[in-house]
């Protein structure tokens, strides 16, 4: 715990472009701060050139799906093969994914048929400040992944 909070209820989102410059040392970086007990989540999955070597060599505990591919996928067969194939890699690497803007009801049914873990987006809640922390011993606990994928509705549980 520090200054009041305690550190497994903080995730990080890192981009592929702030991690590319140096992906070793970004993965040494992400390791350290995951020993203190931080977690990671892989942000804008799909959207960026190199992904794959993105994913295959930063730690992170979650696969954010680029909401390019979520926000039509119910209208574009590309997309939706694009959204269940992230997933299904997200998973055979141990990964809990996250999809991002789910924008209403329909698309978040998919997504769950699917096996997304974890939706974001106006469809599932409305952006909204934190509550202010304190050195009272306040803790996220449980919202950690709240912190993570903006207060998203939980889908499944891995």
């Amino acid at each position: 715990m520090h200054h009041g909070i305690s550190l497994d209820g903080i995730c990080f989102e890192i981009t592929e472009t702030a991690a590319i410059g140096n992906l070793a040392q970004a993965a040494v970086f992400i390791r350290q701060l995951q020993e203190m007990g931080c977690r990671f989540a892989l942000d804008d999955f799909g959207a960026g050139m190199s992904s794959f070597t993105y994913l295959k060599h930063l730690p992170a505990e979650y696969l954010k799906i680029d909401g390019s591919f979520v926000r039509e996928m119910l209208n574009d067969p590309v997309n939706l093969v694009m959204v269940e194939a992230i997933q299904r890699i997200g998973h055979a690497m141990g990964k809990q994914t996250i999809a991002e803007y789910v924008e209403n009801e329909a698309l978040l049914e998919r997504l769950r048929a699917l096996g997304v873990d974890y939706a974001q987006g106006y469809g599932v809640g409305l952006p909204m400040p934190f509550a202010p922390v304190t050195n009272t011993g306040a803790r996220f606990g449980q919202d950690a992944l709240a912190v993570c994928s903006g207060r998203g509705e939980v889908i499944d549980t891995v």
